[in-house]
């Protein structure tokens, strides 16, 4: 086990997680492989896959960024952000509609995106740029809906009974959306290469990802001015992930996909989402020293 393999198990232990991660200098191809081939549970991470199929689906002239679309107020999927916490009648355009679900993973935003492009060209998407491992089953109302069948009588107050976690199908990669994060790094490398979507879309992309609002997990591993870390969290009872790039003002582009899993099932537990952050640094600082790149300094 190398040195960097040992500081992540470490690093993830102390935390009290199960953590599977990959990252890859996006120029170079070298990485850090810590279970980057492992199935995981995508949560809201999948939203990326959305936003790739809706900007190839705009490139394609299939449809119009700027078109409106209503979102009725006894139509919402639950959520605690954007349009799934709000109380009236909205009409926005499909790129707005796209931001809150990147910025503030809008749960309503996405289903709403979702029902515009469907499941299956989402998919597809996923499968044309080689990411085999990984498939989405549910739109985001029908996971949650998995969820409230499977946690029983007891409602939202249950998921903190081991027992109820341990038989909710949204937490089965074999039964639930999914993927690696392998493939999710491969992802994130051809947003930033411009291989998913050509500009003006990539970029757009690359906009949408810098804007999520979270600074607890990716990026508390790199609190520099300087360093821009641009990402899609995804959460659900014990699970805490994140993919993104984290970009050096000296050219380096990282792309980190780190999955967890806690052993509590606490709903706050500030540890498991710093790790995330902590462990994208060890991964990032091993890439940047294999280049010659310092691992600390950079910010002067």
């Amino acid at each position: 086990m190398s040195s960097t393999q040992g500081l992540l198990r470490d690093t993830f232990v102390r935390a009290g997680v199960t953590g599977r991660l990959h990252a890859v200098d996006i120029d170079t191809g070298a990485d850090v492989d810590f279970g980057a081939d492992q199935p995981v549970v995508t949560a809201s991470v999948h939203k990326l896959c959305l936003l790739v199929t809706l900007h190839q689906r705009a490139a394609a002239g299939a449809l119009d960024l700027t078109e409106q679309v209503e979102c009725p107020a006894d139509l919402r999927t639950p959520g605690p952000t954007g349009l799934s916490a709000m109380l009236d009648p909205v009409r926005m355009s499909l790129r707005d509609i796209a931001f809150l679900m990147m910025a503030v993973s809008d749960n309503t935003a996405a289903d709403l995106l979702l029902a515009r492009v469907g499941l299956d060209a989402v998919n597809a998407t996923t499968a044309a740029l080689g990411l085999d491992r990984t498939h989405a089953t549910h739109t985001f109302g029908e996971l949650l809906a998995t969820m409230k069948e499977d946690a029983g009588p007891g409602g939202a107050q249950a998921l903190t009974d081991p027992h109820v976690i341990a038989r909710l199908r949204a937490l089965d990669p074999a039964r639930g959306n999914h993927s690696t994060p392998r493939d999710m790094t491969r992802l994130l490398a051809a947003v930033w290469r411009d291989e998913a979507c050509a500009p003006p879309h990539g970029p757009a992309l690359r906009r949408l990802l810098g804007l999520q609002v979270w600074p607890h997990r990716m990026a508390s591993g790199f609190p520099f001015d300087d360093v821009h870390v641009a990402g899609k969290t995804g959460s659900l009872p014990t699970l805490r992930n994140e993919v993104g790039v984290v970009e050096y003002p000296d050219g380096g582009r990282y792309a980190v996909a780190v999955f967890t899993r806690a052993a509590s099932t606490a709903a706050i537990l500030p540890a498991a989402d710093a790790v995330i952050g902590t462990a994208s640094r060890i991964a990032v600082d091993a890439l940047r020293a294999q280049t010659g790149r310092a691992a600390r300094g950079v910010t002067g």
